[in-house]
């Protein structure tokens, strides 16, 4: 079985679905076989890779994986898209405690043709995203070099925690991003320091800048990747991709 990454956070605009949408295609470029799983009800990693959300929600509805996914612009990345549908994403949100199994289920009815498969959570630490966490081999945190980064965190930490001491789990922590960083401010610094030092090692090198065109390129339905492939954005995405694949 492949690699399964949830991206979470529980703050929002902290780069979160960015993140999963830009590593998605990074890898599957890579020649990773790649699935990217839209969990997030604003559907921004479906509209971001420049895909339709669904009317029904392919978890809700029950369809089987291979005919729920969606094929995107990049080749080996395919899409499980979200949706905006209320009853649906009620359900989602509000799902019992079984869901975590159903989930899994799911995703091992067709995960064995990919390479990496991920989440893309919505910024909260709800029912949804600790159903992710448990479907998921590692997580992946994106965290902004803004004032209030490490707020909340101890919530964060502490679910994943609980999904890590599951017996029946094999979460791990895959590591957390820098995200918007400005390299001329020296609030970024003080913030990418107090990271470090308190999570150490699990800190990927690579940070991601803030570049404009990270930002226009979910307007285009396009990753930064393909957006503007020479943006500092790109190169940074690029970067993680390896970190990532050097970690296998």
């Amino acid at each position: 079985m492949g690699r399964i990454f949830c991206v979470a956070n529980q703050k929002g605009g902290v780069g979160k679905t960015t993140t999963a949408v830009n590593l998605a295609v990074g890898l599957a470029v890579s020649g990773r076989r790649t699935l990217l799983v839209d969990l997030d009800p604003q559907c921004n990693a479906t509209t971001g890779l420049g895909c339709e959300p669904c009317d029904r929600h392919p978890l809700v509805a029950g369809d089987p994986l291979r005919r729920a996914l969606v094929p995107t612009a990049t080749p080996g990345l395919d899409l499980l898209p979200g949706s905006r549908t209320f009853r649906d994403v009620e359900a989602l949100t509000q799902g019992d405690a079984g869901q975590a199994d159903r989930l899994r289920q799911y995703l091992c009815g067709g995960i064995g043709a990919y390479d990496y498969v991920l989440i893309d959570c919505p910024p909260s630490l709800g029912q949804l995203t600790q159903t992710a966490l448990a479907s998921s081999t590692e997580v992946l945190m994106p965290i902004q070099c803004e004032y209030f980064a490490m707020e909340g965190l101890a919530q964060m930490i502490e679910v994943i925690r609980r999904v890590i001491d599951q017996q029946e789990h094999q979460l791990e922590f895959g590591g957390i991003v820098l995200t918007m960083y400005d390299d001329g401010l020296e609030l970024t610094h003080e913030v990418d320091r107090e990271v470090r030092e308190f999570f150490g090692e699990i800190v990927f090198d690579t940070v991601i800048p803030r570049d404009v065109a990270v930002s226009e390129s979910p307007s285009h339905g396009k990753s930064v990747i393909d957006y503007a492939p020479r943006s500092r954005g790109a190169r940074a995405y690029v970067e993680l991709c390896m970190e990532v694949i050097g970690s296998e």
